[in-house]
């Protein structure tokens, strides 16, 4: 069954918080600190005191509301999703997902683009916000992307296609290998490339510097990274437990993961922050960084792969090409890991090119079902 939802938060909640952000017990910082230990304590303090007293939940709640939000029950795990349909009923559908720390937020700025030539599906990842925490092991990548495969078959999409960032790009990647006979493509802009020893492939200057960072990262593992994937309820007592702490864990990445040019607002951000916060999501979020698998799964179905300058990596398509059927490739000139944030036009552009030009789609989707209206 597909249930229609509405975000309704309770005011105990956000009466709560603002409780806790007025009564945090602030770290002390060394003189001229800046970055060297952390994120920045004046920088955490200004977003906290706007958090609790500029902020505003309810107005944005409020714009959530005006889409079309749903949920379902699959493999005892409820699933949230936004359902946008195209005013064209051939329209080819795309299911769209988020990554860690992100959201389904990620995608407000490329609905209304997009949605003049395809369906939309944007689901929050099982353990992510209103999809609710995770009971029990094994919602990894592959899970989840078999779980996608099953919300499409209740919309009635036939044939869809397939986009991610994060772990948006694993679950896409995974979701054109659990389904090839009904995803015609995916999209992705983020596809980490490992060094090949021997591979005997030539490679240019740029894609040289750009497995220098791979292997210096793989040499030093983010402490985010490590603390996620080893002890996620560890890390998510804390987080659950403190909003200042959910706020720093969050926020930090949004400052060194971004194109310094990027206008992702304060809003935004917190807006995306409030949504881990309240819906105490912290553990279960984390979770996926434990249980996903290393490297990136098989992916039978046309790619195409968008770059951003100021991702965490960077793909070299010489080595994307001996995995993947490679059909589109663009260099972003500005944008970083949130790329649906930071440049949503030149996103959207780059998805519809590859849909509509790169590969061959049939005629991409059937009527949804009753209990799936198409938005007024």
């Amino acid at each position: 069954m597909i249930t229609p939802f509405r975000i309704d938060i309770p005011q105990a909640d956000l009466d709560d918080l603002t409780d806790r952000l007025a009564r945090t017990r602030w770290p002390n910082e060394v003189a001229d600190a800046g970055w060297d230990y952390g994120f920045p304590l004046a920088r955490l303090k200004e977003l906290a005191e706007f958090w609790r007293t500029g902020y505003d939940w309810r107005e944005h709640e409020a714009k959530l509301n005006e889409l079309p939000h749903f949920t379902t029950e699959i493999e005892g795990q409820n699933i949230h999703f936004v359902h946008v349909r195209s005013s064209n009923p051939d329209a080819l559908a795309l299911i769209l997902t988020h990554g860690w720390p992100g959201s389904f937020l990620e995608f407000l700025d490329m609905i209304e683009p997009l949605s003049r030539d395809f369906h939309l599906v944007i689901p929050s990842i099982p353990g992510y916000g209103f999809s609710g925490p995770t009971h029990e092991r094994g919602w990894d990548i592959v899970r989840v992307a078999r779980a996608w495969a099953e919300l499409m078959r209740r919309l009635g999409y036939e044939r869809y296609g397939a986009q991610g960032g994060d772990f948006g790009s694993g679950i896409s990647m995974a979701l054109g290998a659990v389904a090839p006979g009904q995803v015609v493509g995916v999209h992705v802009n983020y596809l980490p490339s490992r060094p090949v020893p021997d591979a005997d492939i030539e490679l240019s200057a740029t894609d040289e510097a750009r497995l220098d960072k791979v292997r210096q990262l793989m040499a030093n593992r983010p402490p985010y990274q490590a603390l996620l994937a080893a002890t996620p309820q560890t890390i998510g007592c804390a987080l659950t437990d403190s909003p200042v702490g959910q706020l720093a864990w969050i926020a930090e990445r949004f400052a060194q993961w971004t194109d310094p040019s990027s206008q992702i607002s304060d809003d935004r951000m917190l807006t995306d922050i409030s949504l881990y916060w309240l819906t105490a999501t912290a553990a279960s979020s984390a979770r996926l960084h434990h249980d996903a698998p290393r490297g990136i799964e098989p992916c039978p179905v046309p790619v195409g792969v968008a770059v951003l300058p100021h991702d965490i990596t960077q793909s070299v398509r010489p080595l994307a090409e001996r995995l993947f059927d490679i059909r589109h490739w663009s260099e972003f000139e500005r944008g970083g890991h949130f790329a649906a944030m930071e440049v949503p036009d030149l996103l959207a552009e780059d998805i519809r090119d590859f849909f509509l030009n790169h590969i061959q789609t049939p005629r991409g989707a059937l009527e949804a079902p009753a209990e799936a209206p198409a938005p007024a």
